[in-house]
């Protein structure tokens, strides 16, 4: 936005900070609140401290930078704040897990590591979040951030203690943080419609698992790799030589991979469905909805707890919803998706739910290209979490403006 725009927006902005950074105890953070979002959506190449205090008519360098990185207040009631306007003007239809890369240079920034980084689309000098959005197909909006520390971090104290990470923050993985989001969203009583996610979420079993435990319902990309049966098959029970532990019941054939239990699926199956209107036309392909047991070490670990131990599991495999893309022209599916939504939920919601997820690519290409999400200086936990917050906050903003119409618009 340009200088002009930015400051007719005031009156409007100053209600928004007294809402959604009410939890701020002080006047003058809610002011540098403010001031700080007034210059991440004003136009400039950059959105650090020192050039947004040079394009603002009240900017002061030293303020807005001791409010990100120094002040101690608290992001999450913030956060907690926005995610309960945004859930209720957007009503989601999903929520998409994912994470983003921030490349960076150097070693000291916190959570900084040699990973792979989606920004560039290799291994890279980057920080990593896990972030939980709402979406539909028209409006998308982060409800929840949190920082990825590699294991390279947490085995480092000292070099955490330098960046300000807490004491109790320890390495977990990234499908571990996705979860602890969830159960913080529904700490704040807001419920997931349905959980969809890419294939770095999808093959981890104990990440389905962790959905099904808290009752969520889910549509999980899946890379084709993963094995299973098909829904007919059926385990036996090997006879007892009578020396050792019994024999598990076990299936007849192998596991195979879903991409050839995908392809050996009649034709008929597979029918053409539309999920939504894009720019060039509507949006369709041929989709399949198949029932499969999957398969796996950890699948069967899984299955083999769930049925009472070792002695006393039947060796039968739980069936699941497997959704397969099968584009006209292509020689092979494309895209594969496991759900634990029984197999007759209509596959037009399946593939509209499965393919919501690159909504949020909207979300990223405002967050970071508009607002300067990736842009950030400061090298602590506590400045990273204050600068994503605020993004957020700026990103709220700009997203009620276009859907709620109770925004005032500026005269």
């Amino acid at each position: 936005m340009r200088l002009g725009e930015v400051e007719r927006l005031r009156g409007e902005l100053a209600e928004f900070v007294g809402d959604v950074f009410g939890s701020l105890s002080r006047r003058d953070q809610r002011r540098w609140g403010e001031c700080y979002l007034r210059g991440l959506m004003l136009d400039g190449r950059r959105k650090s401290v020192q050039p947004m205090a040079e394009r603002l008519p009240d900017g002061n360098m030293q303020a807005l930078q001791q409010f990100v990185n120094q002040s101690p207040w608290d992001p999450l009631p913030v956060r907690r704040r926005i995610a309960e306007r945004l859930s209720e003007v957007i009503a989601p239809e999903v929520w998409v897990i994912d994470d983003v890369s921030f490349p960076k240079c150097g070693k000291a920034s916190v959570g900084v590591a040699r990973q792979y980084c989606g920004a560039v689309g290799k291994r890279a000098n980057c920080q990593v979040a896990v972030s939980v959005h709402a979406a539909t197909d028209t409006a998308s909006c982060p409800l929840e951030w949190q920082l990825y520390l590699p294991r390279e971090w947490t085995d480092e104290p000292d070099r955490c203690r330098r960046a300000g990470v807490p004491g109790d923050v320890v390495h977990r993985e990234k499908w571990r943080l996705a979860l602890g989001l969830l159960d913080s969203l529904a700490e704040w009583q807001l419920k997931a419609p349905v959980v969809v996610a890419d294939a770095g979420y999808g093959v981890s079993t104990p990440f389905r698992l962790g959905l099904e435990e808290r009752g969520l319902c889910y549509v999980l990309a899946l890379t084709g790799k993963e094995v299973a049966h098909p829904e007919d098959a059926e385990p036996h029970q090997p006879a007892y030589g009578g020396l050792g532990p019994p024999p598990l019941a076990r299936y007849r054939t192998p596991p195979r991979a879903v991409c050839v239990l995908a392809a050996q699926a009649v034709a008929q199956r597979f029918t053409e469905v539309r999920w939504r209107q894009g720019s060039k036309g509507a949006m369709t392909s041929r989709f399949a909805v198949l029932t499969v047991r999957p398969a796996g070490k950890q699948s069967l670990a899984a299955a083999q707890e769930a049925g009472g131990g070792r002695n006393r599991w039947d060796g039968v495999l739980p069936v699941q919803t497997l959704l397969v893309e099968w584009p006209d022209g292509q020689d092979t599916p494309t895209g594969y998706w496991i759900s634990n939504l029984p197999a007759t939920t209509p596959v037009a919601d399946l593939v509209r739910w499965a393919k919501m997820r690159w909504r949020i690519e909207h979300d990223y290409r405002e967050l970071k290209h508009g607002l300067g999400l990736d842009h950030f200086e400061g090298r602590t936990w506590r400045g990273w979490h204050h600068h994503v917050t605020l993004v957020t906050a700026a990103q709220a903003f700009l997203t009620l403006r276009r859907l709620d119409p109770k925004v005032r618009t500026p005269a």
